[in-house]
C-alpha cells in the first residue's frame, strides 16, 4: 500500500470536484477548492475520520469496498478507479466490484434528478444507485448483496419482489427480464456473470427455464408501464432510459404527465418515504 500516493490521489481528486459535480448545493463561498472531506466521507458512506485518516497517511488498509465506494463518491473513471486499488494494494477489482462500478457520466445525470425516482442499473438488473425518490417508490436495496442484489434473481426467487406491479402485468415483466438476460449474455458471453446467473436461475426457477427456452432477447423497457406503491396505490409513469456506450448499465428516469394523478403521487413519495417498507417486509 502506498500512503503517500493514496492521500494524494484522494485529496487531488476531492479538490478537483465541486458540489453541484455530485448533485449538492454550492452553500457559501468556501475557502478551499473542491469538495470537503466530510462531504466525500458520507458520498462514500464512511465516517469522516476513517477518510480524514487517508489523506493524513495514516488510515489502515480499505477493504475492495471501501474503495468501490471512494471511486463512486469521488466520480472516478474506470482507469483511476483500477489505479486507486493498486495504490491501495489492492488486486485489480473482481469482475463483481468493476461492474458496480458507476459510469460517471450516468452519475452525473443522475446527481442532477431530485423531483422523480430515478436509478442506474447494470445490464444485470442490479441497482448500482438510486436517488431518494426511488427509496421511496422501491425501498432502499443497497444492503442486498450477492445475487440478491439483482432484480431478475429476485424475480424468480422471492413472490415478494413482484408486488410493485399489477398482477395482470407479472407475466410482461418476467419475459421482458429474461429477455434483457438473454441480451446481456449474448454481449458478455457464457463464462461471464450473465451466464452464471443463467445457471442459478436455470435451477432455482422452473418458470425461469420455461421461459429462457422462448429465446426471446430484448434490451429496451417499456415505455409506459404501472407500479404499485402499497400506500398510494397503482402510479402509472412513463420510463425513459439512457444507456451507457458499451450497454452495460443504465439510468432509469420515471416520470409522470404534469397536474396528473400521477404526478401528484410520484410528489407524495417524498413525504411517505421508505417507512411503508417496514411492514410490508
Amino acid at each position: 500500500m502506498d500512503r503517500v500516493e493514496l492521500a494524494a490521489f484522494l485529496r487531488s481528486r476531492r479538490e478537483q470536484l465541486r458540489p453541484e459535480d455530485v448533485g449538492l448545493p454550492a452553500g457559501p463561498r468556501r475557502r478551499a477548492p473542491g469538495l470537503r472531506r466530510e462531504e466525500v466521507a458520507a458520498l462514500a458512506a464512511m465516517s469522516t475520520d476513517y477518510y480524514t485518516r487517508l489523506e493524513q497517511q495514516r488510515g489502515p488498509q480499505p477493504s475492495e469496498q471501501m474503495l468501490a465506494a471512494l471511486a463512486r463518491a469521488l466520480r472516478l473513471t474506470g482507469t483511476e478507479r483500477d489505479y486507486l486499488f493498486r495504490i491501495a494494494g489492492r488486486n485489480a477489482p473482481t469482475p463483481v466490484v468493476a461492474a458496480a462500478h458507476v459510469a460517471p457520466a450516468l452519475q452525473r445525470v443522475l446527481d442532477r434528478l431530485s423531483d422523480t425516482p430515478a436509478l442506474i442499473l447494470s445490464n444485470l438488473g442490479e441497482v448500482l444507485v438510486q436517488n431518494s425518490m426511488a427509496d421511496a417508490l422501491y425501498g432502499d436495496r443497497s444492503h442486498l448483496t450477492g445475487w440478491a442484489r439483482s432484480e431478475i434473481y429476485r424475480w424468480f426467487t422471492d413472490p415478494a419482489e413482484r408486488r410493485i406491479y399489477p398482477e395482470h402485468d407479472r407475466g410482461r415483466q418476467g419475459r421482458a427480464l429474461v429477455a434483457g438476460l438473454r441480451a446481456a449474455l449474448g454481449s458478455m458471453g457464457p463464462q461471464s456473470r450473465a451466464g452464471e446467473l443463467v445457471r442459478v436461475l436455470t435451477k432455482a426457477s422452473p418458470e425461469f427455464a420455461e421461459l429462457w427456452e422462448r429465446h426471446e432477447v430484448a434490451k429496451r423497457f417499456v415505455d409506459h408501464k404501472v407500479l404499485v406503491h402499497p400506500q398510494l396505490g397503482e402510479i402509472e409513469v412513463d420510463c425513459q432510459v439512457l444507456f451507457t456506450e458499451d450497454q452495460s448499465q443504465m439510468l432509469l428516469v420515471l416520470t409522470a404527465p404534469p397536474r396528473t394523478e400521477a404526478a401528484e403521487k410520484l410528489q407524495l413519495l417524498g413525504v411517505v418515504g421508505t417507512e411503508r417498507f417496514d411492514s410490508v417486509r
